[in-house]
């Protein structure tokens, strides 16, 4: 017998809990078990205000962004959007049928504020690191360093000859990220070679056609990982520059040995690391053995590509 949808929609009370629809094997409830945010609020005390209304809570907004970056979700907006829809997200994000999701405009003022100011961010970064660190994850003999080309938010359009002259005072380029373009000039007298073109809408960002293809806008996000078991030590974002991705390896190196008192023996990269100034730093400064991979054939066979000593 055929059967029939009950008209299931006009009843008054329900007994619902999230708890029983999400599924045991599902991504968040691994994260969950691994994410542990209860020193945030000690951390953010100072840049809050003891008196007025109370704000949005900042983990129900670090655990929306870590369901943003796990599932691909870039626009904050359209995140509000799912977040209010999908049952998964509200129980990871400990919000209830009943509650409300914040505004998309909350990221925005936070990102640039409080969570800039605060560098909360790389705390986050660096509480799960140890975490990595206890469960014996991290061996710390030998890190591997490359950098990720990140197209930025500019078009192709609005970019200009690096040499030609640009009147930044014309309130049309008043935009933050131009203030922080000439905050970086103002404060670090940067005296490097003029790009070969500079955009009016994220003059930080570098032309690149690193990847193949027609050049674009881009910055590089530089990483430090750990070989035995591919955990990731440390971030660096850099425009996407190739003097600037080797340079950031020493802050990398550095931050690491500072913070968790961990220094590699052996460093691998490849051939864009191995300059002489790099070389001398790792060998004379910091008594790293450099090693260089070297690319034989296409990335995704294995037998091809070899680990190639540099003599120290």
């Amino acid at each position: 017998m055929m059967g029939q949808l009950s008209n299931g929609q006009e009843r008054l009370f329900y007994s619902f809990n999230i708890e029983d629809h999400i599924p045991a094997n599902h991504l968040l409830r691994s994260i969950d078990r691994c994410l542990d945010l209860s020193d945030l609020r000690h951390y953010l005390a100072d840049f809050y205000s003891p008196i007025g209304r109370p704000s949005i809570d900042p983990e129900l907004m670090i655990r929306m962004l870590v369901v943003g970056y796990c599932y691909g979700i870039r626009s904050e907006r359209r995140l509000c959007e799912e977040a209010h829809l999908n049952l998964a997200y509200r129980w990871f994000c400990r919000l209830s049928l009943e509650d409300e999701v914040p505004n998309h405009s909350t990221f925005s003022k936070n990102r640039h504020g409080r969570f800039r100011d605060s560098s909360l961010f790389r705390w986050l970064f660096n509480e799960v690191l140890r975490r990595c660190m206890d469960a014996g994850l991290v061996k710390g003999e030998g890190f591997a360093v490359d950098a990720s080309v990140i197209k930025a938010d500019a078009s192709r359009q609005r970019g200009v000859p690096g040499d030609e002259e640009i009147n930044w005072r014309d309130p049309s380029l008043s935009t933050r990220a131009v203030r922080e373009y000439l905050d970086a000039l103002d404060d670090e007298a940067l005296a490097e070679a003029l790009p070969k073109r500079l955009s009016l809408t994220d003059p930080l960002s570098r032309w690149t056609a690193a990847p193949g293809g027609p050049a674009f806008f881009a910055y590089s996000t530089n990483y430090l990982i750990d070989v035995e078991h591919g955990v990731i030590m440390d971030v660096e974002p850099t425009p996407a520059h190739r003097t600037a991705e080797v340079e950031s390896t020493k802050t990398m190196i550095e931050r690491v040995e500072e913070h968790f008192d961990i220094k590699p023996d052996r460093l691998i990269g490849d051939t864009a690391y191995g300059t002489a100034p790099m070389l001398a730093w790792m060998v004379d400064e910091k008594d790293i053995e450099p090693h260089v991979w070297g690319f034989h054939a296409h990335l995704d066979t294995q037998s091809t590509n070899t680990w190639t000593a540099i003599p120290r």
